[in-house]
């Protein structure tokens, strides 16, 4: 019972912090300097979550062939570069990452 009430409590607290300001931001009308920059906070955010992960993967910078996420990485930002389709990118990076394990058993 405890943990549904303290569920209950954080969701409680994420909505009475974030509804006033999405209340206020829906009466006024905000700049299109200021949407076309928020267009860029996705990929910013994805970045920051995928980049420590694959330049250290176990804690320590490794820039080396021997670093099986970065070579997959690399071979996914190149898919989506010349695809531009996410799933091909995410299947092809995940091929690509067992593969290399595999083959080098690292």
């Amino acid at each position: 019972m405890n943990e549904v009430l303290l569920v209950a409590g954080m969701a409680l607290v994420t909505f009475l912090i974030r509804y006033p300001l999405l209340e206020l931001v829906g009466k006024i009308s905000l700049p299109d300097r200021l949407f076309k920059a928020l267009r860029y906070v996705p990929p910013a955010v994805l970045a920051a979550i995928i980049v420590p992960s694959v330049i250290m993967p176990k804690g320590e910078i490794a820039l080396s062939p021997a670093n099986p996420f970065l070579v997959a990485g690399i071979v996914s930002a190149l898919v989506a570069w010349r695809s531009k389709n996410l799933l091909l990118t995410v299947v092809i990076g995940m091929i690509t990452l067992l593969a290399y394990r595999a083959i080098f058993n690292v």
